[in-house]
């Protein structure tokens, strides 16, 4: 919280801020070094399926799909989803152009400048890879310095221990369990809380390039440096 006193009143009062609203997610492509951010079209979904379809446990947490029967189940969901506006579904794609991800920016409010990052399906193969955590780069990178976003939100199952680890690895800040937010499939849903900022952007970005760089890695693909770490330190 800033300490602003408002010129007439003498009251506490937030720090002025750039109103102007922010730009909507569109079908961008967001080239890496280990693969590319591009909008989910229909045209993906039977790789994405190949990548997804052995590991059910993708879909336990996820508020209102999953998982699916078949294929063709699966591919009309992939086409409705890649109709929407928001959530605004990108596909994450390996360098020999398989689809084995999903992520969207959703919650999109512009006049406000917040928008989340949700809807992320992994599929095994991508867990755990530089491309997986390049493609949150790219989104955040995206979101922060080509739309204009001043807050950056990721939200999980509070039960999803992954997705929480993931969310402080990356760099957003724990803000605290919005109790009964959700009903999800029939269960009670409550929702964990990150968040990552404009002003905190610059760090958690050098942070994200140094670990993607290259020399991180030995020759056995192993990380020298820990993204969770690096970002630990900065908090």
């Amino acid at each position: 919280m800033s300490d602003h006193v408002h010129p007439q009143t003498g009251q506490p009062v937030g720090a002025p801020v750039d109103d102007r609203p922010a730009q909507r997610p569109g079908p961008v492509t967001l080239q890496g070094r280990y693969g590319r951010v591009e909008k989910l079209t229909a045209a993906h979904a039977a790789a994405l399926w190949q990548a997804v379809k052995d590991d059910d446990s993708l879909w336990t947490y996820m508020s209102s799909y999953g998982p699916f029967a078949d294929e063709a189940e699966f591919c009309a969901w992939v086409a409705a989803r890649a109709a929407l506006d928001d959530p605004y579904a990108y596909a994450i794609v390996d360098t020999e152009n398989h689809a084995v991800g999903i992520a969207t920016l959703m919650d999109i409010r512009p006049a406000m400048r917040v928008i989340e990052v949700g809807h992320i399906v992994y599929a095994p193969v991508l867990k755990r890879t530089p491309l997986g955590t390049e493609a949150q780069y790219l989104l955040a990178r995206y979101a922060f310095e080509t739309l204009g976003y001043r807050r950056y939100e990721w939200k999980c199952n509070a039960h999803n221990a992954a997705s929480r680890r993931a969310a402080l690895r990356y760099g957003f800040v724990f803000e605290g369990i919005l109790r009964q937010n959700i009903i999800a499939k029939g269960r009670n849903r409550d929702t964990a809380m990150f968040s990552m900022l404009d002003s905190e952007w610059p760090l958690r970005k050098a942070n994200f390039e140094r670990w993607l760089a290259p020399e991180n890695f030995g020759a056995d693909g192993r990380q020298k440096l820990s993204l969770g770490a690096l970002n630990a330190a900065a908090s």
